[in-house]
């Protein structure tokens, strides 16, 4: 029968991978709350230009960038 899907070589350890087996439990937190506090802020820039676009479109204004 015909394989679907592409047998793949297994890779070796990611960067990320190395260090959730390997870093201590504090030291995993701290860069959990960092991306986690990274993410919170794009997102909000990412809101307050849809928001600037939405009101320039609004006044008939250009695209908002």
């Amino acid at each position: 029968m015909l394989s679907l899907f592409k047998k793949s070589k297994p890779t070796g350890s990611s960067a990320l991978s190395e260090f959730m087996r390997n870093a201590p439990a504090r030291e995993q937190k701290r860069v959990f709350k960092q991306i986690i506090e990274e993410s919170i802020r794009d997102q909000k820039a990412v809101i307050e230009q849809a928001a600037r676009i939405r009101a320039a479109r609004q006044n008939g204004g250009a695209d908002g960038n």
